[in-house]
């Protein structure tokens, strides 16, 4: 079961039935959509996604979804899920528009790469980034991510794959 995590300023917890609104918003917004998977979708493309949220995801336990909540507001998304694009992990995340540029991009990939080392006891994680999201390449970049390769897609544009891999950053005692 998706546990509730918090950060600083964000809390995510799993989604519930009452968010369906929210979250058909959050991924209609175009500006958002865009870099989301094969990009936008049809209102009911999305009802239908947040439906398998609940009676696929969270009912077979197949990986951590989150809904992203700041203030009790839902203002994001985010998951951790097995890939097979890299053979591992890939983090994913979305955050509404009106709070881009304030750290909480930082803070809540942060949070779900802590978790997947943490947690779930990773020592790599994944993400996959269109190469023309510089917002999203220069959070992953603050955050220690690392460029692995190249994928050219079908449709001629490119998605980066990067990856972090864990570091033991605790120093031993006398030294």
């Amino acid at each position: 079961m998706t546990p509730t995590l918090r950060t600083e300023r964000l809390l995510l917890e799993p989604y519930t039935p009452e968010d369906q609104e929210d979250f058909v918003t959050l991924f209609q917004d175009r500006r958002i959509s865009q870099w989301m998977g094969d990009g936008p979708a049809t209102e009911a493309e999305d009802r239908a996604l947040f439906g398998r949220i609940f009676t696929k995801v969270y009912a077979q336990d197949l990986f951590d979804v989150w809904a992203v909540r700041r203030n009790g507001l839902l203002i994001g998304h985010a998951e951790i899920k097995p890939t097979d694009v890299v053979h591992g992990y890939e983090i994913i995340y979305a955050l509404a528009p009106d709070v881009w540029g304030s750290g909480l991009g930082r803070e809540l990939a942060e949070a779900i790469v802590s978790y997947g080392f943490d947690t779930l006891g990773l020592t790599e994680v994944y993400a996959t980034v269109a190469a023309s999201n510089n917002a999203s390449l220069a959070v992953l970049n603050r955050i220690g991510f690392e460029h692995v390769r190249d994928i050219a897609e079908d449709d001629g544009s490119t998605t980066r794959v990067l990856t972090r891999r864990r570091t033991n950053q605790r120093i031993a005692p006398g030294g």
